[in-house]
C-alpha cells in the first residue's frame, strides 16, 4: 500500500486525502490547527462549490450541508459603467434543478477534517518545516504540499511562463444578517457588481457556523477606492465603512444591506492576496522533491471566485494521476506532467480571471460587451451560459472572451429565436 502525505487540510487537500483514502491508500493529513481550531478560528475568504464540484463531493460522500445551505439556483451581476445605468444579467446557475452552495471554510475543513479520521485516516495536529518534509520524504511515497505559507511556500517558485497577470487585491468581508432580498426576487439569490469607479462586490448566501447568513465580499485592487483598511479596524468599524462604499459605488446592494448587522464578534475578514502561478514542484535541501496543489501553486484572484472549484479539479487530476501511476516511482516528472494535467482546466481559470480583473482598464467595458449584455436581457438562454460558465470557465474561450467569437454566437442565438 502506497504512503501518501499530505500537508495542511485545507479543501483542496482533504478532498484528496479523503478520495485517495477511498481507493485503499494510506493517507495521512499533518496540519497546524486540529478541527476544533479551525472550527473556532478566522473566517476565510467565502467561495462558490458550483453544481459540477458538488456533483465531485458527492461521490466521495462529501456532501454534508445540502439539506442545511442555502440554494443559490439564481445570480444577478451588475455591470457599473463611470457613466449611465448599472446594466443587468441573470441566470440560472445550473441545469435543470441543479444549484449552488456556500459553506463557511471553518464549517466545511472541520468536518472534513473529523470525518476523514473517522473514516481511519490518520491526522497529525502540528506545524511543519522544511527540514520536517526532508524527513518525512524518506518516510512516504510522496509528499503533496496543500498550504503555502510561511516557510513552505518558498519552496515553490513563481512561474511566469505560466501566467503573469499578478495584481495586488484589498480584500474585505463581512458575514452578516438582516439581508433584503431585492423586489420580486428569491431571498437566496446570488448578487455581484462589477464597478468601473471600484472594485467589485459579491453578496450572496452562507451557511455559517452560526447557521445561514449572507457573506459580503469587496474587492479592490492595491490602492484602489475599496481599498480603506489601513488602520484595520474592528468589526463593527469595518461594517460601517464596507456600508459607506456601497452606498457610493454600488447603492443597489447598500438597499439590501441598509439594515445588516454581523453576526457575531468573529465575522470579518481583512486580507491583501497577489494572484500568481507557482512551479508545482519543491525541492528539499536533500534533493527530494515535493508536489504543490491548487492555492499553494495557482492563487486565484478572488474576483472571480474560482478558489474551490480549482481546488475541486486540482484534487480530481492528482487523484487520478497517482491512481493511474501504479508502483512506479514519483519522479519529477510525473509530478509536472500531474500538475499540467489541472493545468488544462486552471489555464482557462486564469484567463477568465484575467478578463474579469482587466475588464475596466480602459476607463469602459470592451465594445462588445455592451452587445452580450443587450442581448442576455433579450434571451435568457445568453444568461444563462454566462451564469454556468462561473463552474465551468473553458466554456468562455469558446464565445465570451473573443469579440469575433461571440459575435458568431450572438447570431446563433438570433436566428434560432427567428430574429
Amino acid at each position: 500500500m502506497r504512503k501518501i502525505l499530505i500537508v495542511g487540510a485545507g479543501h483542496a487537500g482533504l478532498h484528496l486525502a479523503h478520495g485517495l483514502l477511498t481507493h485503499g491508500y494510506d493517507v495521512t493529513v499533518i496540519t497546524g490547527q486540529s478541527s476544533l481550531e479551525i472550527r473556532t478560528g478566522r473566517p476565510s475568504i467565502s467561495q462558490y462549490t458550483f453544481p459540477t464540484a458538488l456533483e465531485h463531493e458527492r461521490a466521495q460522500n462529501l456532501d454534508l450541508w445540502s439539506a442545511l445551505s442555502p440554494q443559490i439556483r439564481e445570480q444577478i451581476l451588475f455591470l457599473h459603467p463611470e457613466s449611465g445605468g448599472p446594466m443587468k444579467v441573470k441566470g440560472r446557475t445550473g441545469h435543470n434543478n441543479d444549484y449552488v452552495v456556500s459553506v463557511d471554510r471553518r464549517v466545511k475543513m472541520a468536518d472534513w477534517l473529523e470525518f476523514f479520521e473517522d473514516r481511519g485516516g490518520k491526522v497529525v495536529i502540528h506545524g511543519v518545516t522544511v527540514t520536517d518534509l526532508d524527513y518525512f520524504s524518506r518516510m512516504f511515497d510522496l509528499i503533496v504540499v496543500a498550504v503555502g505559507t510561511g516557510e513552505l511556500g518558498q519552496l515553490f517558485d513563481y512561474d511566469t511562463s505560466r501566467f503573469s497577470g499578478a495584481r495586488k487585491r484589498a480584500i474585505s468581508q463581512a458575514y452578516v444578517r438582516d439581508v433584503w432580498p431585492p423586489d420580486g426576487e428569491d431571498e437566496n439569490v446570488g448578487w455581484g457588481s462589477s464597478t468601473a469607479a471600484a472594485g467589485t462586490i459579491a453578496l450572496f448566501p452562507v451557511l455559517s457556523k452560526e447557521g445561514p447568513c449572507h457573506s459580503l465580499l469587496l474587492v479592490d485592487k492595491h490602492g484602489g477606492p475599496m481599498d480603506a483598511w489601513p488602520d484595520r479596524p474592528g468589526p463593527e468599524e469595518q461594517l460601517r465603512r464596507m456600508k459607506d462604499l456601497l452606498r457610493q459605488y454600488d447603492p443597489l446592494t447598500y438597499e439590501r444591506m441598509r439594515d445588516a448587522q454581523l453576526i457575531d464578534g468573529n465575522s470579518t475578514l481583512i486580507e491583501e492576496l497577489t494572484p500568481q502561478v507557482r512551479n508545482p514542484v519543491g525541492v528539499l535541501p536533500s534533493g527530494g522533491r515535493v508536489l504543490g496543489m491548487a492555492d499553494v501553486v495557482v492563487t486565484m484572484d478572488p474576483y472571480v471566485l474560482q478558489s474551490w472549484n480549482n481546488s475541486t479539479r486540482c484534487a480530481l487530476a492528482y487523484m487520478d494521476a497517482i491512481m493511474a501511476h501504479g508502483d512506479r516511482p514519483f519522479d519529477e516528472e510525473f509530478l509536472v506532467n500531474t500538475f499540467d494535467r489541472f493545468w488544462e482546466f486552471g489555464l482557462h481559470n486564469q484567463h477568465w480571471a484575467e478578463l474579469c480583473s482587466s475588464l475596466w482598464d480602459a476607463g469602459d467595458l470592451p465594445a462588445y460587451f455592451y452587445d452580450v449584455v443587450g442581448h442576455a436581457q433579450k434571451y435568457p438562454e445568453i444568461g444563462d451560459r454566462w451564469i454556468q460558465g462561473w463552474d465551468y470557465p473553458p466554456d468562455y474561450q469558446k464565445w465570451l472572451l473573443d469579440p469575433e467569437l461571440s459575435a458568431a454566437y450572438l447570431a446563433e442565438v438570433r436566428a434560432r429565436n427567428g430574429d
